[in-house]
């Protein structure tokens, strides 16, 4: 279904994931409105499908960014704190920094320095969104998303953008109580799933497998030369 939803619009691309059930909640549906995918995904914006942004890297699907949106909303809300792992583009970024506004803060984690500084660019074509790196609502740091960023934790939620090969303690660690993280893990022949991990205000941890993905790995840093 998923396929259907692409559009020649960011306007009609939201609306087509609306109708087809993929955005559920209005307040992600608005948010995906006021977010231009354009401005992090250079070639078809609009279209429903992964997409290179260069460095053996892609931006998710539109309807992947729509299930991550969703699924973390319960636990995001003003004064909120996010790490997205793996914020290539930086267009989940923004999104999450939407969601946890006014007072909250997204940090986006890559290893790979370029698309660090491509995303900072990418969040600065709209006014509100180089407000809010300004205002230190939206951190871009290069470091490993396997280890997260102890720093700035605990987060409420955790959304990684890779295929890991595990549930990685360190991540679980960084979740506070409650918190909720959203993560691809690779087992192998059996193939890519995204689980939610849940931890409540007591500390206990539950994890929930669900539907099969296909993503880039979660992996070491690579040198890159400047490419696109």
């Amino acid at each position: 279904m998923s396929w259907r939803c692409s559009s020649t619009t960011n306007e009609g691309l939201v609306a087509n994931l609306w109708r087809h059930g993929l955005v559920k909640s209005p307040i992600v549906k608005a948010t995906l409105q006021n977010v231009d995918r354009a401005h992090f995904s250079p070639i078809m914006p609009y279209e429903d499908s992964p997409q290179r942004i260069g460095y053996d890297a892609t931006i998710s699907a539109p309807h992947i960014h729509a299930n991550a949106a969703e699924a973390l909303l319960p636990l995001l809300g003003p004064g909120k704190k996010v790490l997205d792992i793996g914020s290539g583009s930086g267009y989940l970024t923004a999104v999450l920094a939407h969601l946890v506004s006014p007072g909250g803060q997204v940090v986006g984690i890559d290893h790979i320095q370029q698309l660090c500084d491509m995303s900072i660019n990418n969040l600065r074509k709209d006014p509100v969104h180089a407000q809010m790196i300004d205002a230190g609502n939206i951190k871009i740091i290069k470091g490993d998303g396997r280890l997260g960023w102890a720093e700035g934790g605990p987060y409420d939620a955790i959304h990684v953008g890779a295929a890991a090969s595990e549930i990685h303690q360190s991540l679980v660690d960084q979740l506070n109580s409650p918190g909720r993280m959203f993560i691809p893990v690779d087992n192998g022949f059996v193939g890519q799933y995204i689980w939610v991990v849940d931890k409540d205000k007591d500390g206990k941890v539950t994890k929930e497998k669900q539907f099969g993905v296909m993503y880039v790995p979660l992996t070491d840093a690579k040198v890159y030369k400047d490419e696109l």
